[in-house]
């Protein structure tokens, strides 16, 4: 009974116990809690502080920083003011020294940037035409010198007079006739001059028209031969001399077209092209030449891949025109132009005739193998002769021309006018002015003078320094 009543009484002491352990466990978490809670509290306060703290010192940073920046702008502007006044007094003391306005220092620093900059285009551009003239001179030549080579023309010169043999000293006496009445009906009839002088067993046949001493000539050895020299007879003799010319001409004509390789020419144009079997320019026989050209023509074309036909025809009638030209005015490349037209022959042949001396721009490759094939027949030498005083006044005005540019002290003429050598001062003309006077030089010459070929203007700039080791 006593245990039982112990027992009974022990439960609730237990559970007692149990609850008050549970209500201090509880207590002291609950204290834990707390605790926890007044430390985070405490942490976010400081935090808090902090931030504010950083912010104050950010609020400081930037207020300072834009003080800096307006004492920054403030000093910059002071600087430029400062700049600007140094800049104008640096500008007035230029202009006192110098004696020039900043308007005359700014003209002269663009003209010599203007003259640098002239320098070197003419650098640039004088090895670019080096350049372009090596490659193209190099090609000319290779295609001319072929093309003279296999062309072998015979060159002949002809004068104004022309000497006939006699069978013997009498026959001068018949030819003057009594009283002079033969030579005088000789002459009127062929408007031939007839020069009887002492050279023995001969007389010369003088006149500028070379188609009427040949018919003179003609006409003259008919009387000889036949022995009977009297007016009636004279005028006999003219009449077919006149004819066997004309047959002559065209003879010449046909067998200069069969040479070249062409056909279908105008009958008009074939009798003209025969006229000029007796006509020189510069001494060179004219149907001697346009065969010639026309053969240099033709073979410059065959290299180029050009139709060597058409270019055959432009040179072989491009100095037609000579034939008609003491009786049409105009020069002959505007009258041989105008007379290959009205005989039916292309435009390009017509422009090639009418260009061949640069009288109109030339605008077709026809046109320039036609220009080119005039000069290499015209310019080769022995080909055309010239008075000795039309020779010399040429080489005298050729020297004038290149006197006229200042620096030169010297000019020489030299390769019977194909070259002149101009010697310039050195301390006067430098490398540059020397092209540029080249230059002038030639396109002076070219304005200026008449002559077959091309003349090379060479100007020589030579210092020399000299100096004794004693």
């Amino acid at each position: 009974m006593t245990l039982a009543v112990g027992t009974t009484t022990a439960v609730p002491i237990l559970m007692l116990v149990l609850g008050l352990i549970l209500l201090c466990v509880a207590a002291l978490a609950v204290r834990q809690l707390l605790h926890g809670a007044r430390e985070r509290a405490l942490e976010l306060d400081r935090r808090e502080e902090r931030s504010a703290e950083r912010e104050a010192r950010i609020d400081e940073e930037q207020r300072r920083l834009l003080q800096r920046e307006l004492d920054t702008a403030q000093a910059q502007a002071e600087v430029s003011v400062r700049t600007e006044e140094l800049r104008a007094e640096r500008r007035r003391m230029l202009e006192e020294v110098a004696g020039l306005s900043a308007a005359e220092a700014r003209a002269e620093v663009v003209r010599s940037a203007e003259q640098q900059a002239k320098r070197e285009a003419v650098l640039t551009v004088r090895e670019i035409e080096r350049q372009a003239r090596a490659d193209g001179e190099a090609r000319a030549r290779e295609i001319v010198a072929s093309s003279i080579q296999r062309v072998a023309v015979q060159g002949t010169t002809d004068y104004v007079v022309t000497a006939v043999r006699l069978p013997g000293e009498e026959m001068k006496g018949r030819i003057i006739g009594r009283e002079g009445r033969n030579i005088r009906s000789f002459e009127s009839v062929t408007g031939v001059n007839l020069v009887i002088d002492e050279t023995p067993e001969s007389v010369l046949l003088s006149c500028f028209d070379p188609v009427r001493r040949e018919v003179g000539r003609l006409t003259l050895e008919e009387l000889i031969a036949d022995g009977r020299i009297h007016p009636q007879r004279i005028e006999d003799a003219y009449q077919r001399s006149l004819v066997e010319v004309e047959r002559l001409c065209q003879a010449a004509a046909e067998e200069a077209v069969a040479q070249v390789g062409i056909d279908e020419l105008h009958p008009e144009l074939l009798r003209l092209l025969g006229r000029l079997r007796y006509r020189t320019s510069y001494g060179q026989n004219v149907l001697g030449h346009l065969v010639e050209s026309a053969h240099l023509a033709g073979t410059m074309a065959a290299e180029l891949h050009v139709d060597p036909t058409l270019v055959k025809r432009c040179s072989l009638l491009h100095d037609i025109g000579k034939a008609v030209t003491h009786e049409v005015e105009g020069s002959h490349a505007q009258i041989g132009a105008e007379l290959v037209r009205r005989y039916g022959e292309s435009e390009e042949v017509v422009h090639a005739v009418a260009a061949h001396h640069n009288e109109i721009e030339p605008q077709t490759v026809e046109a320039v193998l036609t220009q080119a094939a005039d000069a290499c027949s015209g310019g080769r030498p022995g080909a055309r002769r010239e008075s000795v005083e039309l020779h010399a006044r040429r080489l005298e005005k050729l020297e004038q021309i290149a006197r006229r540019h200042e620096g030169v002290y010297k000019v020489y003429a030299m390769q019977a006018g194909r070259e002149v050598r101009v010697m310039v001062l050195p301390e006067a003309v430098d490398d540059l002015q020397a092209q540029v006077i080249a230059k002038d030089v030639a396109r002076e010459v070219e304005n200026e003078l008449t002559y077959p070929g091309q003349i090379r203007i060479t100007v020589i700039r030579e210092s020399r320094a000299t100096s004794f080791a004693r």
